[in-house]
C-alpha cells in the first residue's frame, strides 16, 4: 500500500510539472476513491503539493473539479469526494466555488455522532473559515466529537478544535442548549466556569483543581451556582434537540451523552460537592448518577465516567441528605466500576463513625421530614399538607384555610411558600425512590445473617420514620418468638402484645412448621397487612429426590430459553455476577452469586443459543438475544471459577499456577436457607426472563424451533412461584367482582365469559380459549394493571396481569381491541 500511494504521489506530481490540470483533476479523484477520502501519510504530501500550486494553476485546477462536480455523472460519494479536492484548492480564491454545496454538506455531517473521514471534515470546516464565515454549533460539535474519537487525523483535529472555542457546549442535548441559552442573562464570570468545569478529565477532582473552582463559585455566589447547575443538571438525559443520524453497527447515539459535553458534567458535579450542603444538591447528583448508568444500546451504560463523578461528589459532602443518596445507590446501582466506589466511601463513613458496613447503611436513611412513622404534618401559613406513606408510595393531601381537602396546593401556597412548596414535593420523590431501595435492601437480609440488638432494631427499623413503613409490615423472631405489627404493637400469633426483648432476627419460612406458616398468612389478611415483598407467602426450595441423585448439581431450572438481556438485568438486582455474551470466540463465566457470610459461591450455567449471527438471533452489536439455562452449583467462595466458550456451555474449571481443582459442594451440604434462596433467585430468572411467557411466541421464534419448549413452558407444571399464586388466588377469587365467572382448575384460572370460556396459565399468563383449547394472544399493556384489593405481598407481576386479562375476558363481549376482537370470532 504505501508504494502504491508513493506512485500516486509521483503521478501528481507528473501533472503539475506538466501543468495539466484536467488530468490532474482527474487523478485526484480516483485517488480519493481509492483511499476513501483518507488522506494521510502520502495523501497528505499530495493535498500538500496541489494547495501549494501557484493561484492561476489552483483556479484552473478548481474549475475542472467544479465542472466534474456539476456534470452529473457521478453518484454522491464521488461528488463528496470532489468537494473535499475543491475545500483544498479552492481556497482563499475569488468566487468561492461550490460554496452552498460545502454548507449543505456540512449541514449533513452536522447530524452524525462523529464521521470517518475526518480529512474531509476538516478540509470543508478550514474552506468555510477561510471564506470568512463561522461554522454552526452542530458543525463544532462534530469536530469535538471527532478529535474525541478519531485515530487518524487526531492532531490536525485537536488544533481545529482550539480555534472552534464558540459555543462552549456542543449543542444538541436538552441540558446544554438550557446552558447555552442561560448564558447571556447570567450574572456572573459563567463561561469561565464552565470552561474550567471542562478541564475535569481525571478520575476524581485535585486540590489544584477545585481552588480555581472555589475562586469561580465564590466570584458567581453558592447560592447562585447551585441553584443554576441543579437546573441544568435536571435535564441531563432528556431526549436530544437535534436527532443525530444512526450510522450502521453504530450504538443508538441519541440515547448516549455527547462525549465532548461529558468533561462539562463531570466537573459541574464535583463543583457541587465545594458547595454548602443542601437536600437538593444530594438528590440532583443522586439522579445524575441513575441517569448515567441508564444502559443503552450497543453502549452499555450511558456514561460510567460521569455516574462516577456523581458518586464522587456524593461522598466529598458532610450531610445526612448525600450519606442517604449513597445508601440508596449501594441498593441500586449494578455497574461494578460506580458500586466499588459507593462501596468505598460507605465503608469510608463508616470508618470514621466507627460503624460496620451495615449500621452505616441502616442509619444513612433520613427520615425526610416524617415526624412519626409515615405520617408529617407541615403547616404552610393557614393551609396544611400532610404527607403519608401508603402501599409503599408517598402521598401529598392538602386542606385549604377552611380545612377544606382540596386536589393540589392551594394558590396561595404555591405563591407565597414556593420554596416549602418544591422541598416538600422533592422530599416525596426521595420517599419513593427510597422506599424501593430499602425495600430491596430487606429482601437481601436473609442471606446477610443479620441479627440486632432489640433496641436498636426499634430504633432503626421499627419505630424508624420511613423503614418502619416497611419493618411493620414484616415478621421478625425476637427472642425466638415470631410476631409481626400490628393494632400499634408487635403481636404474636395469638396477638398477645410482645413488648421487649434481647435480639431480633428476620424471620424466613425455611425450617418452619407448614402449618404455623398458613397461621401466619391468615393473620396477617385478618390484619390487612400487605407486605413490601414475599415474607410469610416465600417460595421455599427443598432438596428433591433427584438432586439427591445427583449429588453436586440442580438440573431443576435446566432446559429453558431466556432473553438474554432481561436475564442479565434481573441478575444484577439479585446481586448475581454476570456478563453479556457475545457471539464471538470468548469464554465466560456462569453467572454466580458469592455468599461472603456463608463462604460460597453459587452458580447457574448458563450458554449463548444462536442459530448463526444477525437479526433474529444477535443484537447489532453482536451479543446473543437468548440464552440456555443448565445446573445449579456451590463451591467455596475461593474456589476457581469455571469458563466456558460463549455457546457452548462445557465449563471446565480455569486453573491458574498449577493450582489444584475444586469439586463442587454436595448439595445437601448446603444449608436449607442458602439452597432455598438461591434456587428462589433461579426461579426467579426463568420465571420472568423466559421466552415461554411471550404470548406473541406462539409460533415458536425464529424458524419456529422453540415451538415445544413455549407449548410445554407456556401451559406446563407450575413452578414454585406460580404454586404459591395459585394458592392465593384460591383464597383471592372468591372476593372478587368477577367471583362467579372464575374458578381456579389445575394449572389455570378459568373464566367464564360471555362468548368463550378462557383458561389463563398460572404461571406464563398464556391463555387458551374454548373450543379446542385455541390460543388467543393478549399482550400486556405496559404499566397496565388490576386493582385487586386486599393481596398479602407486593412485587408480583404476573399476578397483575393474569388479573387484568381476567377482568376483560369476564366481559368479552365489552372488548373493542380490534386485534382481540379478531381472535373471538
Amino acid at each position: 500500500m504505501a508504494m502504491y500511494r508513493a506512485e500516486q504521489l509521483r503521478q501528481v506530481e507528473g501533472h503539475i510539472a506538466d501543468d495539466n490540470m484536467g488530468e490532474l483533476a482527474k487523478k485526484l479523484v480516483n485517488i480519493a476513491a481509492v483511499n476513501n477520502n483518507h488522506w494521510h501519510d502520502d495523501g497528505a504530501k499530495i493535498l500538500a503539493a496541489v494547495g501549494a500550486l501557484p493561484e492561476n494553476s489552483r483556479l484552473r485546477l478548481a474549475n475542472a473539479l467544479v465542472a466534474r462536480h456539476r456534470s452529473g455523472g457521478d453518484g454522491d460519494i464521488v461528488r463528496g469526494h470532489v468537494l473535499t479536492l475543491v475545500g483544498v484548492v479552492g481556497r482563499d480564491l475569488p468566487d468561492d466555488p461550490l460554496s452552498a454545496e460545502r454548507l449543505r454538506k456540512l449541514d449533513d455531517l452536522s447530524r452524525v455522532s462523529s464521521h470517518y473521514a475526518t480529512h474531509e471534515l476538516h478540509t470543508l470546516v478550514e474552506a468555510e473559515l477561510a471564506a470568512g464565515r463561522p461554522v454552526s454549533g452542530h458543525v463544532v460539535a462534530v469536530v469535538r466529537r471527532c478529535h474525541l474519537s478519531a485515530y487518524h487525523d487526531k492532531q490536525r483535529l485537536g488544533e481545529l478544535a482550539k480555534r472552534l472555542t464558540e459555543p462552549v457546549l456542543n449543542p444538541g442535548e436538552a441540558w446544554s442548549d438550557r446552558v447555552l441559552a442561560d448564558l447571556p442573562v447570567l450574572a456572573g464570570d459563567w463561561p469561565a466556569l464552565l470552561s474550567h468545569a471542562l478541564t475535569a478529565t481525571s478520575a476524581k477532582p485535585s486540590a489544584k483543581w477545585d481552588r480555581p473552582a472555589r475562586d469561580l463559585i465564590a466570584s458567581i455566589g453558592a447560592d447562585q451556582v447551585r441553584t443554576t447547575v441543579v437546573s441544568w443538571l435536571a435535564l441531563v438525559g432528556r431526549p436530544r434537540t437535534l436527532e443525530l443520524v444512526r450510522g450502521p453497527y453504530e450504538s443508538d447515539v441519541n440515547n448516549a451523552l455527547d462525549p465532548y459535553n461529558a468533561n462539562a458534567l463531570r466537573g459541574l458535579a464535583w463543583m457541587l460537592s465545594l458547595l454548602p450542603p443542601h437536600p437538593e444538591t444530594a438528590r440532583t447528583l443522586g439522579a445524575l448518577t441513575d441517569v448515567c448508568l441508564r444502559k443503552v444500546a450497543g453502549l452499555g451504560p450511558r456514561n460510567p465516567k460521569i455516574a462516577n463523578a456523581g458518586v464522587t461528589a456524593l461522598a466529598r459532602i458532610e450531610s445526612e441528605s448525600a450519606l442517604a443518596e449513597l445508601a440508596r445507590l449501594a441498593t441500586r446501582v449494578t455497574y461494578k466500576g460506580t458500586l466499588k466506589l459507593i462501596d468505598a466511601a460507605l465503608e469510608t463513613r463508616a470508618a470514621a463513625l466507627g460503624l460496620s458496613r451495615d449500621e452505616i447503611e441502616e442509619l444513612a436513611v433520613p427520615a425526610y421530614g416524617l415526624t412519626e412513622v409515615g405520617r408529617a404534618v407541615h403547616q404552610l401559613g393557614e393551609c396544611t399538607a400532610e404527607l403519608t406513606v401508603t402501599g409503599g408510595r408517598a402521598r401529598l393531601t392538602w386542606l385549604n384555610a377552611a380545612g377544606k381537602q382540596v386536589k393540589a396546593p392551594p394558590t396561595v401556597v404555591r405563591r407565597d411558600h414556593a420554596d416549602e412548596l418544591k422541598e416538600l414535593k422533592g422530599a416525596a420523590k426521595d420517599i419513593d425512590k427510597m422506599l424501593g431501595a430499602q425495600s430491596e435492601r430487606l429482601d437481601r437480609q436473609f442471606l446477610a445473617r443479620r441479627s440486632w440488638a432489640y433496641r436498636a432494631w426499634r430504633e432503626r427499623y421499627l419505630d424508624h420514620p420511613l423503614v418502619g413503613t416497611l419493618a411493620r409490615r414484616l415478621l421478625w423472631t425476637v427472642d425466638g418468638t415470631t410476631c409481626g405489627y400490628a393494632d400499634g404493637e408487635l403481636r404474636d400469633q395469638d396477638d398477645e402484645p410482645v413488648t421487649d426483648g434481647t435480639a431480633v432476627e428476620l424471620w424466613h419460612p425455611v425450617g418452619q412448621d407448614a402449618a404455623d406458616v398458613v397461621r401466619w398468612r391468615l393473620w396477617l389478611e385478618r390484619h390487612a397487612i400487605t407486605q413490601p415483598f414475599k415474607q410469610a407467602h416465600r417460595e421455599v426450595y427443598p432438596l428433591t429426590d433427584a438432586e439427591r441423585t445427583t449429588g453436586t448439581y440442580s438440573n431443576r431450572f435446566a432446559g429453558h430459553i431466556l432473553r438474554q438481556h432481561q436475564f442479565h438485568s434481573l441478575a444484577a438486582v439479585r446481586g448475581w455476577t454476570n456478563r453479556l455474551r457475545l457471539c464471538v470466540d470468548d469464554s465466560y463465566t456462569p453467572a454466580y452469586r458469592e455468599l461472603p457470610q456463608w463462604g460460597l459461591r453459587a452458580e447457574y450455567w448458563i450458554d449463548g443459543e444462536a442459530e448463526g449471527w444477525g437479526p433474529g438471533e444477535t443484537t447489532e452489536s453482536g451479543s446473543y438475544l437468548r440464552l440456555a439455562t443448565d445446573q445449579v452449583r456451590f463451591y467455596p467462595i475461593d474456589a476457581p471459577h469455571n469458563y466456558a466458550h460463549a455457546g457452548s456451555g462445557r465449563y471446565e474449571m480455569w486453573l491458574r499456577d498449577g493450582g489444584d481443582r475444586v469439586a463442587p459442594l454436595a448439595l445437601t451440604d448446603i444449608p436449607e436457607l442458602v439452597l432455598s434462596e438461591v434456587l428462589r433467585d433461579v426461579d426467579l430468572f426463568v420465571g420472568v426472563a423466559s421466552v415461554g411467557n411471550d404470548p406473541t411466541w406462539q409460533d415458536g421464534g425464529p424458524g419456529g424451533r422453540f415451538r415445544e419448549y413455549w407449548t410445554s413452558y407456556g401451559f406446563g407444571e407450575l413452578n414454585q412461584s406460580a404454586a404459591t399464586r395459585r394458592e392465593l388466588l384460591t383464597r383471592l377469587v372468591p372476593r372478587l367482582a368477577m367471583a362467579d365467572r372464575c374458578t381456579v382448575e389445575g394449572r389455570f384460572l378459568e373464566v367464564r365469559g360471555d362468548l368463550h370460556t378462557y383458561r389463563i396459565h398460572l404461571g406464563s399468563g398464556n391463555i387458551l380459549r374454548t373450543p379446542n383449547d385455541q390460543y388467543l394472544c393478549i399482550v400486556p399493556k405496559a404499566g397496565g394493571g388490576h386493582d385487586t384489593g386486599y393481596l398479602p405481598f407486593e412485587g408480583d407481576g404476573m399476578l397483575a396481569v393474569i388479573l387484568s386479562k381476567a377482568t376483560m375476558l369476564s366481559r368479552d363481549k365489552e372488548i373493542t381491541d380490534p386485534t382481540i376482537v379478531s381472535q373471538l370470532r
